[in-house]
């Protein structure tokens, strides 16, 4: 399965904002910095604000093969998503425990203990969302939807129609959106991505980011089989 990732940034931006604003654009996995450190690999993707978040980042994490998990620690007033890009993981969020192969998905609300080990034969390498709602954090509204989930790739119902399959992962509260919905989308070929009047390519790990008012549609770009999540808030 390949992984291209689409997030769909539902963003405009203002000269009001604290951090710099994050504007649509392509990032591509082979251009992205390196920062080593021992056993750990880290690449920041993209770091700022956008209307819905007064803070947002992305970055990834590659761990070597027996490469001892970081101790556990919590966000105070951030939220997370992680996308297993691949590799195996054991993943503790608060007192939910679960194994995760690639293309699986954690949500990790503020002021939940979590730790991530490689557990694997190979390397481990694994996306995170980190973001702050310009609205506040609202952990009631969080605990009715349920809290944390820990979603395997494998457990995920599968439905096709018009030549596209996809797999929902959620679509639900969390913390810090009154909504978010992430799902897997299959189509046969790459990806390219008019935004605004131009036209981007991406490729395995690749990221499409899109504000709130550009025009925008996504296309294939070969016949060769693709994968990509698409992410939407509020």
């Amino acid at each position: 399965m390949k992984l291209f990732i689409c997030s769909l940034l539902l963003a405009l931006t203002t000269n009001a904002f604290s951090q710099q604003p994050i504007t649509s654009a392509v990032f591509h996995w082979s251009e992205l910095p390196v920062k080593k450190d021992g056993p750990r690999e880290s690449r920041k993707i993209a770091e700022g604000a956008t209307s819905e978040f007064e803070y947002f980042e992305i970055h990834a994490t590659t761990q070597a093969k027996g490469a001892a998990p970081r101790p556990a620690h919590t966000q105070k007033d951030i939220e997370e998503v992680i996308i297993i890009k691949e590799g195996t993981a054991k993943c503790t969020i608060g007192n939910k425990t679960a194994t995760l192969s690639k293309g699986s998905v954690l949500l990790i609300p503020p002021q939940e203990s979590q730790t991530i080990e490689n557990v694997g034969n190979g390397p481990l390498t694994y996306y995170v969302f980190m973001f702050r709602s310009r609205k506040g954090m609202n952990m009631e509204r969080s605990n009715a939807a349920g809290g944390a989930l820990l979603l395997n790739y494998d457990s995920l119902a599968y439905s096709e129609k018009n030549n596209r399959g996809t797999r929902k992962y959620f679509d639900r509260p969390t913390a810090m959106c009154e909504n978010y919905e992430m799902h897997i989308l299959m189509i046969d070929g790459n990806t390219s991505m008019t935004i605004d009047g131009k036209t981007y390519t991406a490729g395995p790990g690749d990221f499409y980011i899109i504000e709130s008012g550009k025009l925008h549609g996504v296309s294939n770009a070969t016949d060769k089989p693709c994968t990509y999540f698409a992410f939407k808030w509020r």
